[in-house]
């Protein structure tokens, strides 16, 4: 043998075959008829298809027919034990006593429940006489038999009572029944749902301004807190009183009546028989208009108890945000269809995603950008330069007109319609804004070193500020709803806000406003499921009312196919009206003006909006920007003074600003009368030392990614 055969180890053939136990019974093979069975040529229970299963069957039948005496018994027994607990429940009078002692006012009642008692017996006592007068009746004319018929009978309805269901550990239920809605039946009911959330004392009461009545899909009713009480502290602590109520908290809208008729304590409550927003979606009447009034608000969307709210859009601006996948395209779209459909209405359409979901707006659009390659942030921001100079061109030809047509220095439906002063509603949209916010490219304003995207936010802040009164309107979608990536001075001069479903209730109060949270509104506790539903804060009167400071929406549906007809449409009445302008006729953009010749607009810009305010979370952009206007070399500011000036809760206030390492003090300060008190406030040096530690964390950290631009 050789070495290499030496070395080689034999290996012993691997076969392949499958494991077969000839040991066990063929069953199948022995009896065929039941083999054919199961194959499916007849519908038999699987227990026949084998003489095993029929033998186990017979065996737990035989089991169960010589057991089912002693389990008889046995529930007849617990079925007596319970009636006789139930009746002596009921002839004591237990729950009328009960909620005496609960209410302190079992004294008091004492002589009813004396009396109900009294009448219960004889009640019993009737019950008892006839039934045993029936019983000798039947013996005189039937015998003995209708004796155990009637005994027969009573023993299966004690054994019916008191079988033990599966998974029941005793007689006594360990969970008790579900809760249902009866307060709209019974106003004591909602007293004591009141107290149960602790929104009144034990001792209080609630007054019925309106009885309980059905308007729509749900009860609404109106009543006043006791004295000192605040409708606030009900809308803040909606979810208790929901969950005193056995319902989900989308169901239970709360608002404060307000204007005449209302007070600080007057409560308007609608509660819905079912989830509101868990309906088929709406299609957008819009779809089926053949045009449409800028000046008309937009048909937006539904509120919960179904009533149409429409959006104002002229002399305001638009804010809409949500985390990725929630309808902040569709909402952002529906807005901008009531403008598309006005023929005497100019658009400006960005989109920062790049993707088709506003393709279709390009055929209407006097400039269209779509994607975010630094030639398209160039383009948005040549784009907003010219909208800049546009709207200061504006301000100076309303200043030369007669008072009788521009008596306010503010466009009007006139004015925006005369072809010959060049003045239409122009809106200027941009979905997925931080894309161009957070620009990082370098560039000169004016001799100032800045980032090509906080240029633009110093121009769409310009456009948001002095625009609305020239007839420009803002409207801009995120999903990157934070402080870094939209600054504060731009979104304190957004006036609607739309928030769709977001992770956190601070991007909510980014997007909606400071404490909005604290009031009730919150749109990180919406439902993933409630697609196209977000809370919107309206800057204008709405069907719900001028007064109501935020609302539940849920907005209609428009799919792409209507989109796209909307704006093929839109195209229509341009070319009819002879308006179709700039890119939707392949006119090349004008140059624009360079970032130097607006260094005078974005200086007086900077004075007005105040320090740079980007990377500093809120409250502390808020308190910086106050002291900036406010402060006058003061080293000390109390805490009052800035809760009452930023309208802020002052719990919530001073937990945020504790947990950006700003802690209150005691300090003197000299009063109105020229007397010195302690009182709790902020040093301005420490606010200017948080101030640059947030900032230090913005620079570290950079912009937190906000996932992918998907839409539904």
């Amino acid at each position: 043998m050789s070495g290499e055969e030496q070395g080689t180890e034999v290996v012993p053939a691997v076969l392949d075959g499958e494991f077969v136990d000839d040991g066990a019974p063929k069953a199948d093979a022995a009896r065929p008829e039941l083999s054919a069975a199961r194959a499916g040529r007849w519908r038999v229970p699987q227990w026949l298809c084998s003489w095993q299963g029929v033998g186990r069957a017979v065996r737990e039948l035989l089991t169960r027919a010589a057991c089912s005496p002693v389990w008889f018994l046995r529930a007849t027994a617990r079925g007596a034990v319970l009636s006789l607990r139930s009746w002596r429940s009921w002839v004591k009078v237990t729950d009328f006593r009960e909620a005496a002692e609960s209410s302190e006012k079992l004294a008091d009642k004492w002589t009813e429940i004396r009396a109900l008692t009294l009448f219960r017996w004889k009640v019993t006592g009737a019950v008892v006489a006839v039934t045993l007068l029936a019983g000798l009746v039947g013996v005189v004319v039937y015998g003995w038999t209708a004796v155990w018929a009637l005994l027969g009978t009573g023993s299966v309805a004690l054994a019916i009572t008191g079988r033990r269901k599966d998974g029941a550990p005793g007689r006594k239920a360990v969970l008790a029944g579900p809760r249902s809605l009866t307060w709209t039946m019974d106003p004591g009911v909602l007293v004591d749902a009141f107290r149960d959330a602790k929104l009144i004392g034990k001792d209080e009461w609630l007054r019925l301004v309106e009885r309980a009545n059905r308007q729509g899909d749900g009860w609404a009713v109106v009543v006043d807190l006791p004295a000192t009480r605040k409708a606030a502290d009900v809308i803040k602590h909606r979810e208790a009183l929901a969950s005193a109520l056995a319902v989900d908290e989308v169901q239970l809208i709360v608002d404060r009546v307000r204007g005449r008729g209302g007070h600080a304590g007057r409560v308007a409550m609608w509660v819905a028989d079912d989830d509101p927003y868990a309906k088929p979606p709406i299609r957008n009447p819009l779809v089926v208009m053949e045009s449409w009034n800028a000046w008309q608000p937009v048909p937006f969307g539904r509120d919960a108890r179904d009533r149409k709210i429409d959006l104002p859009l002229v002399w305001t601006s638009l804010l809409v945000g949500a985390i990725p996948r929630q309808g902040k395209t569709f909402a952002a779209r529906l807005a901008a269809a009531g403008l598309i459909l006005d023929p005497f209405t100019m658009l400006y359409v960005y989109d920062g995603k790049g993707g088709k979901d506003w393709r279709a707006a390009e055929t209407v659009a006097h400039r269209f950008v779509s994607g975010d390659e630094p030639e398209h942030v160039e383009a948005v921001r040549d784009g907003l330069v010219e909208l800049v100079a546009e709207t200061q061109r504006r301000f100076a030809r309303m200043a030369t007109l007669d008072d009788d047509v521009c008596p306010e220095s503010k466009i009007t439906p006139a004015i925006s319609t005369e072809r010959a002063l060049g003045m239409p509603i122009t809106a200027v949209i941009i979905d997925e804004v931080q894309v161009y916010l957070e620009d990082a490219t370098k560039v000169d304003v004016g001799g100032k070193k800045t980032t090509l995207g906080a240029y633009i936010a110093d121009l769409l802040t310009y456009l948001a500020k002095k625009g609305p009164a020239a007839g420009i309107v803002v409207i801009l979608a995120t999903q990157r709803p934070d402080s870094t990536t939209i600054p504060s001075r731009l979104r304190a001069v957004l006036g609607s806000r739309f928030a769709l479903r977001v992770m956190d209730w601070r991007d909510s109060n980014i997007i909606l406003g400071e404490q909005m949270n604290a009031r009730g509104f919150d749109s990180s506790r919406l439902l993933a499921t409630h697609k196209g539903v977000g809370i919107l804060r309206p800057d204008g009167e709405t069907e719900a009312g001028d007064n109501v400071l935020a609302m539940t929406v849920r907005t209609y549906f428009m799919p792409n196919d209507d989109w796209r007809a909307i704006c093929e449409r839109g195209r229509e009445l341009r070319e009819r009206a002879g308006t179709l302008t700039g890119h939707a006729i392949g006119q090349e953009p004008a140059p624009a003006l360079g970032t130097a010749n607006m260094a005078g607009v974005i200086t007086a810009s900077a004075v007005e909006t105040g320090p740079d305010l980007s990377g500093i979370p809120e409250p502390l952009a808020a308190v910086l920007l106050y002291l900036h206007e406010n402060a006058n070399g003061r080293e000390f500011v109390p805490t009052a003074e800035l809760v009452e000036a930023l309208e802020l809760e002052a719990t919530s206030f001073g937990k945020d600003m504790g947990e950006l390492g700003c802690a209150p003090v005691r300090d003197r300060v000299t009063g109105e009368d020229g007397e010195q008190r302690r009182v709790r406030g902020y040093r301005t040096a420490d606010i200017r030392d948080a101030v640059n530690r947030a900032r230090q964390r913005s620079d570290l950290n950079g912009p937190v990614d906000g996932g992918d631009g998907d839409e539904p």
